[in-house]
């Protein structure tokens, strides 16, 4: 069974109380989402690391990493000394500058996009955000007024004015996971597709990680390793679940959001709309952004995501079919800034779903952070919670994060 890690593999050796014992990797990466595959790949660039990236599917990036807005997130929003904050601005600053010199095959675009207010209310939070931005987080943006924002663009609706940011984007989620991959496998790291995590022991006296393992091909298996890293995304409580004590256990819950595209009646250039990102001004004690407008790298206009909070308690439940009945909510909430738009230009198209740690009554009370910590008694076990948006743009600095609390 364990001869398909053959090609790479390296048994790492130590002696504890005079008995020799053995791991087969110094790390295991379970979860092959960009986040996952972005901390395999920083982790095997360490000399001396020879890491395993356990993925479920058939595909690294299959699940969450695929069913996004591929927006390359400036950092607006979040508190200045929190996780999201700090590896959301890192993150965007990897890919822009891995950009800028040259050598870097992943598809992007430093677009723009403005926060557009229709009222007093919505104008002074916009003012308080470039405040922020400006003076705590040193993102760049700057203020729009309503009159230049209805020359600019006459379709979109600011009637307030908008706050703009040019250090948003879009990328290829895709090409940008499989960017870390190439790197991951060119330092031979391992991959396994098509792998299920099914039970974690900690050996605390020598100490390390048994690791039972389901192929899909070949069925159950067994490695051992110094450290284990979840990364599982939507699946992220219940691995951490199969660990840690019951005082501990987790419980996961999840957003759906819905995405539409926009397919006119009459055929309208959509440069002619925007050429920036559109986002309507958040609500403060919303679980997402709102239903924005943004567009892919090949122009392509496209409406989402909405949020819908799932009755399930397990990721194996979630149905990504997009929800035709959630249309009109949509429709009603692009309208505010896009005004002359139909609902019958507006078509389900895909879903997503936000891993998130807390319920939807608390979502609205706190602001829930990423968490990312070496467990409690669990020496070498990382735990990723809660990965939603930002984790795109972040993923090159998580990786970077997570390396270090190995390697400081």
């Amino acid at each position: 069974m364990f001869t398909k890690y053959v090609n790479h593999h390296r048994t790492r050796s130590f002696l504890t109380n005079s008995i020799r014992h053995y791991s087969d990797f110094s790390h295991v990466i379970i979860g092959g989402g960009v986040v996952g595959t972005a901390i395999a790949s920083e982790l095997q660039q360490v000399p001396g690391n020879n890491v395993l990236l356990v993925e479920k599917n058939h595909a690294l990036g299959f699940e969450t990493t695929s069913r996004n807005s591929e927006v390359i997130h400036a950092g607006l929003y979040y508190p200045k000394d929190s996780l999201k904050s700090k590896l959301c601005i890192a993150g965007k600053q990897k890919i822009y500058q891995a950009g800028n010199k040259g050598d870097f095959p992943v598809p992007y675009k430093n677009c723009g996009k403005w926060v557009v207010a229709q009222n007093d209310s919505e104008l002074e939070y916009l003012e308080k955000l470039y405040q922020t931005c400006k003076y705590e987080l040193d993102i760049p943006v700057s203020m729009v007024s309503a009159s230049t924002a209805a020359n600019k663009f006459p379709l979109i609706q600011a009637k307030a004015g908008a706050l703009e940011s040019p250090t948003t984007g879009i990328i290829s989620a895709h090409d940008l996971t499989t960017y870390f991959q190439n790197n991951f496998e060119i330092n031979e790291g391992t991959l396994s597709l098509n792998t299920t995590l099914k039970d974690i022991q900690f050996n605390q006296a020598i100490p390390n990680y048994t690791l039972n393992l389901f192929d899909n091909e070949n069925g159950e298996f067994e490695i051992q390793s110094d450290n284990v890293i979840n990364a599982a995304g939507l699946y992220a409580p219940q691995i951490s679940n199969l660990l840690l004590p019951s005082s501990r256990q987790l419980k996961s819950y999840f957003a759906k959001g819905n995405y539409f595209s926009f397919e006119p009646t009459v055929p309208i250039n959509s440069s002619k709309i925007t050429n920036v990102l559109i986002y309507p001004c958040p609500n403060p004690n919303a679980s997402s952004l709102g239903t924005h407008l943004t567009f892919d790298l090949g122009g392509q206009l496209r409406f989402g995501p909405d949020l819908e909070w799932l009755e399930i308690d397990s990721a194996d439940q979630i149905d990504y079919t997009p929800d035709a009945k959630n249309l009109p909510a949509a429709f009603e909430a692009i309208k505010t800034y896009f005004p002359s738009i139909t609902i019958d230009a507006l078509h389900p198209t895909y879903s997503g779903v936000r891993p998130k740690i807390v319920s939807s009554s608390d979502n609205k009370k706190t602001f829930a952070d990423f968490i990312i910590r070496e467990e409690e008694y669990f020496p070498g076990f990382v735990n990723l919670l809660g990965i939603e948006s930002p984790g795109l743009t972040a993923s090159w600095a998580i990786g970077e994060f997570v390396r270090d609390i190995y390697h400081k």
